[in-house]
């Protein structure tokens, strides 16, 4: 899918999974090449900038949040700029179209007069995109620590993992983010702009750094309460290896002393009337003599 909006002289070319058809179009009407088409298209390519002198193009490769859970943690995807003098196309995945919408809002403002302007701003709004759902991963961890310590289980353990794995993806995407735009800022390209732009892209780097912090502060608390909930669990295997092993010891008295008066061999209270409760004694006498023994030790 291709879509142009243009506003005064200023075009924004929506791109959303091209087919072979739309390719060539991109190719011919919109001058991009293969090498550029293809980083645009792959849904596995790092956060970077490129600017193509001969071309006059700059490329922004930017990692973008995808609102709706994948595999039951949040991810980021790719969404890449191509900007000239007074055109921006940006590429889209299906995770990442819900963009479009947002991108619209920031292309309808009557502000953005200028490419650089333009582009800057999208860039802050898709950075800002990040603090809903890390302000989301918060509220769904606090609920799962209150449910964690009514009941640990596997389930709310895994829902944990899984919002730690989310942040995992959110930190990595935002570090790439600020990288690729202190890299932006030492261009050529970006040196010459004017101060307001400028400061617009100063604007993105801060955003995008509070971005980082919050996502660190986030994903080291779930680091520190998935350590804790897994001593919790060692230790709750520990005491019930212990305290099993410990009444396999006394319960073991019993089968050893009986199984001596059951052996062929003459032994005190044998032919004794009484011999069965005498050695029902024996057997009561060191069980409770090795209980109260670990008693005393501590280890009961």
């Amino acid at each position: 899918m291709i879509k142009k909006t243009s506003k005064d002289t200023l075009n924004w070319i929506e791109v959303c999974d091209p087919d072979s058809s739309e390719i060539h179009t991109l190719k011919q009407q919109y001058k991009l090449n293969s090498e550029m088409i293809s980083y645009s298209i792959d849904k596995n390519e790092r956060a970077r900038v490129e600017y193509d002198a001969a071309e006059h193009k700059l490329i922004i490769i930017y990692n973008a949040v995808v609102q709706r859970q994948i595999n039951e943690h949040y991810e980021t995807e790719p969404i890449t700029f191509i900007v000239d003098k007074t055109s921006i196309i940006s590429f889209y995945s299906n995770h990442t179209q819900y963009l479009s919408q947002l991108i619209k809002t920031v292309v309808n403002d009557e502000k953005n007069t200028t490419v650089y302007g333009l582009l800057f701003d999208i860039l802050f709004k898709l950075s800002d995109e990040y603090f809903p759902l890390i302000e989301e991963v918060n509220r769904q961890r606090i609920q799962l620590t209150k449910m964690l310590r009514e009941k640990t289980t596997n389930t709310n353990l895994l829902k944990l993992s899984d919002l730690e794995l989310g942040l995992v993806y959110f930190l990595s995407a935002t570090k790439g983010n600020t990288v690729l735009l202190e890299q932006l800022k030492l261009l050529t390209v970006a040196r010459n702009l004017p101060e307001e732009e400028k400061e617009r892209l100063d604007d993105v780097i801060v955003e995008t750094k509070q971005a980082v912090e919050m996502t660190h502060i986030a994903s080291e608390i779930l680091e520190k309460l998935s350590g804790t909930y897994n001593n919790l669990l060692n230790n709750n295997l520990n005491n019930n290896m212990k305290f099993l092993t410990v009444w396999t010891l006394i319960l073991t008295v019993p089968t050893i002393v009986t199984g001596f008066f059951g052996m062929n061999v003459p032994l005190p209270f044998t032919h004794e009337p009484l011999g069965w409760g005498i050695a029902l004694l024996i057997s009561i006498f060191f069980s409770l003599w090795i209980a109260i023994a670990l008693w005393i030790r501590k280890i009961m």
